[in-house]
């Protein structure tokens, strides 16, 4: 017969074990997957990663528009150039037009270019504006993004120490769905965040190098449409 010592010891020793392997059970319901992850947090750790969602599909609809707004741009001007109509650029040529017919009286040559570039700039620039509409927003999102996630990082920890003090226990089952919580709003504010800093430094290059296109066609043609004013006006004459 066994000493009452060992058997208190192996009770003690199953008791730990069975402690053990029910929280192992509980960690098992952990999965990880951001749909996962959201179900199991919080209702504050759910708000977080509910914006940082609406944040990452707004990120890639202005991705979206900033790319083809770019696109079509350097297609239309591609498209002038081929012969073929250009919608986009129309009221650019249009303001050009209108400013060479118009008559300044004692103005030279080099003036008169001058002024009909400054009207068709104004257009482009009108136009660039409404093309780079999407531009501010994707800062704004690359910026705040990371620290909204960062508030539910702070949010899933003091969850993790709460959970200690009630539970006056530091094992990992007790902390885990807090870290986890704490790591998800991380990930979704960084997931948020990567593409709106790509995105926002891709479209403004692209745009930036269609606006110097523009640019160069715009004192382009504001040269030929002096040419063409002067050349109607000899065979007026």
């Amino acid at each position: 017969m066994r000493p009452p010592s060992c058997v208190c010891r192996e009770k003690v020793a199953r008791g730990a074990r069975t402690e053990r392997a029910e929280k192992e059970l509980e960690m098992d319901g952990l999965v990880i997957s951001p749909w996962g992850l959201f179900l199991q947090a919080g209702p504050v750790g759910k708000s977080v990663m509910a914006l940082l969602l609406l944040l990452s599909i707004w990120c890639w609809v202005l991705i979206a528009e900033g790319a083809y707004a770019a696109v079509r741009l350097r297609g239309a001007m591609r498209a002038f150039r081929a012969g073929k109509p250009a919608p986009l650029i129309a009221p650019i040529l249009a303001a050009g037009s209108e400013a060479a017919r118009h008559d300044v009286g004692d103005e030279s040559r080099a003036e008169a270019r001058g002024r009909v570039e400054q009207a068709m700039s104004r257009v482009a620039r009108a136009l660039l504006r409404k093309l780079e509409g999407g531009l501010p927003s994707l800062a704004i999102i690359s910026s705040i993004a990371p620290f909204v996630g960062l508030f539910g990082t702070v949010w899933g920890i003091m969850t993790s120490f709460a959970a200690i003090a009630e539970a006056k226990d530091t094992s990992l089952a007790v902390v885990a769905p807090g870290i986890a919580e704490a790591l998800a709003t991380t990930a979704f504010g960084l997931a948020a965040a990567i593409p709106a800093s790509i995105g926002y430094t891709r479209i403004g290059a692209m745009l930036a190098f269609a606006s110097g296109e523009l640019a160069d066609w715009i004192e382009e043609r504001a040269g030929q449409a002096l040419l063409r004013l002067e050349r109607s006006a000899k065979e007026a004459a």
